[in-house]
């Protein structure tokens, strides 16, 4: 059965590579960025052949050069791995300023991002009126009541996410200058006090356009690497800017997207706290989509409160999103108030059987136990998940020319044809791996009730993969590692949240998943949070520590 799981993981997006050892039927598939090994992978393109790194830290000049080391190391030492809460404690206490904040992120970027031996290539563009932007917020934070955790902090967002003072690429050339208004989450991250620090790299078109290339990469931002194991580890996908950069402390937060697999992948694949939110809980309005049904942006965090304070600053109703009417009225909006307190104590969780050969996955199952929580082991039914890439397909062919026509700038591009039909002009720099996944969807069809057939079945196999065990022996959630049952938890639009929990003896990140029943957000939150501050697994990528 997993290995099923993870062959649909791979051809979904949902896939996170380095998963790959747990395949071997697939093995061939990922022989190249096979990661549980020293030996660096191998890549067709690595930089990016179209950012203009001039051009991108021109806005910023003048005030880096006046930022100097001292200030560098003051400042580090009061927002380098430190939570939200920390950081604006700091800045209560007048010891540190949002402009200072806004500066050290630039200066690590700059630092580690491009253009040498440590270069990690997650960020793609920066917000050029960022610094003008902190100042703002110093200059009125004293006027404010009830600011908001947010105000102040620097975002980071995923590249298919809308935001005015950027174009939205989704790593592909084809969308270069694709200039759009915000996209609705980013209207709310704006109207809680957020800064949008630039756009992060992430897995062309989300992960479903080249079919055969290595997660993390676009044409627009070049290979993404993880900072674990530089060109040793896959940075799993398709949010693997957004993981990469919170993980090395180029952000202090980001925004990725889930399909089925895309915050869960690359939040574990970096050490980060991801979660996956209930579809329609976080509106897509403005998010370049892959499908309507299971699409959804999340936080993506190193710690369970501040992913729980970004997710806070997103929410809303978006009365242009269908599936945004459909969260129930008495569902929170501040989901980080509660997290103190919070405990184990009495909770079920269900442990898949087949998955207690991973040791760090016992490990963390008997820190639950150690926490109060009571385990119960079960067999994963053996269910499969029929027509999923078809899903995918026919859901992207309607799903792109409405985003063109609703949502997108003047890019003169109308449906998936006209997007291959561009990249053919010039494949080797705009499509190096082929646009299988695309000329897929060009392919497929259906009548709209086999479309509806395809849907229903998927969504009732995958509820029933959890609904049954969480039934039969009352569980609260379901336990699972990384990304590997993200397949099902999409299709029954369950969320799911994952925790750091350790590395392999090759120094590769594991994270642990707890899936919840449909908008249990502030529970799995809570759970997470009372995980961490038991083990604190989490560490800082060694190279990435000054």
């Amino acid at each position: 059965m997993k290995k099923y799981l993870l062959l649909l993981a791979m051809l979904a997006i949902a896939s996170c590579k380095n998963d790959s050892s747990e395949s071997e039927n697939i093995q061939s598939e990922v022989d190249s960025v096979a990661t549980d090994s020293v030996e660096e992978m191998e890549f067709k393109v690595l930089d990016s052949r179209f950012i203009d790194q001039d051009e991108m830290w021109k806005p910023f000049e003048d005030d880096l050069a006046d930022f100097s080391p001292e200030v560098y190391e003051e400042v580090k030492a009061l927002v380098f791995e430190k939570s939200i809460p920390e950081i604006q404690k700091s800045i209560d206490q007048g010891k540190l300023s949002y402009e200072e904040v806004a500066l050290f992120y630039l200066m690590r970027i700059k630092e580690y991002d491009r253009d040498n031996e440590f270069s990690l290539n997650s960020v793609i563009s920066l917000n050029p009126n960022l610094i003008e932007e902190a100042r703002k917020k110093d200059q009125m934070k004293d006027r404010l009541s009830n600011k908001h955790p947010i105000y102040g902090i620097p975002v980071l967002l995923k590249d298919n996410i809308n935001t005015q003072a950027l174009p939205t690429t989704a790593g592909a050339v084809a969308l270069e200058d694709n200039l759009t208004r915000d996209a609705f989450i980013v209207k709310q991250l704006k109207d809680n006090g957020a800064l949008i620090l630039g756009k992060a790299n992430l897995s062309e078109w989300a992960y479903f356009f080249c079919g055969d290339c290595p997660s993390g990469y676009s044409a627009v931002g070049g290979q993404t690497l993880n900072p674990y194991g530089r060109k040793i580890h896959d940075t799993g996908g398709s949010s693997s800017g957004s993981g990469v950069a919170v993980s090395a402390n180029l952000a202090p937060v980001a925004v990725g997207s889930e399909t089925s697999g895309s915050i869960l992948s690359p939040s574990s694949a970096n050490s980060v706290v991801g979660l996956k939110p209930t579809i329609g809980l976080l509106s897509r309005g403005g998010i370049v989509p892959i499908s309507s049904t299971l699409d959804t942006p999340g936080p993506m965090t190193k710690f369970v409160v501040d992913n729980a304070i970004l997710l806070s600053a997103m929410t809303g109703k978006d009365p242009k999103d269908p599936s945004s009417s459909l969260v129930p009225e008495d569902k929170p909006r501040n989901y980080y108030e509660g997290l103190e307190g919070s405990d184990l104590k009495g909770k079920r969780f269900g442990a898949i059987k087949s998955l207690m050969e991973d040791t760090l996955y016992v490990r963390a199952v008997n820190d639950l136990k150690n926490a109060g929580a009571e385990i119960v082991e079960f067999e994963a039914e053996d269910i499969d998940l029929p027509n999923f890439i078809r899903l995918l397909n026919l859901d992207m062919k309607k799903d792109l020319p409405e985003y063109f026509q609703n949502y997108g700038g003047e890019s003169n591009f109308r449906n998936v044809q006209d997007v291959v039909d561009y990249n053919l002009k010039d494949s080797v720099a705009r499509a190096p791996y082929g646009q299988a996944l695309f000329l897929g969807i060009i392919e497929d069809s259906a009548t709209a009730e086999e479309f509806a057939a395809i849907k229903d079945t998927l969504r009732r196999n995958g509820t029933r993969f959890f609904e049954v065990p969480m039934k039969q022996h009352k569980l609260d959630a379901v336990l699972s590692v990384n990304n590997y049952h993200a397949g099902y938890a999409a299709v029954a639009k369950y969320p799911a949240i994952t925790v750091p929990m350790g590395y392999t003896s090759e120094n590769r990140p594991k994270g642990l998943t707890i899936i919840g029943k449909p908008f249990s957000e502030q529970e799995l939150l809570k759970w997470a949070y009372a995980y961490e501050l038991t083990t604190e697994r989490r560490k800082t990528p060694a190279d990435y520590n000054e």
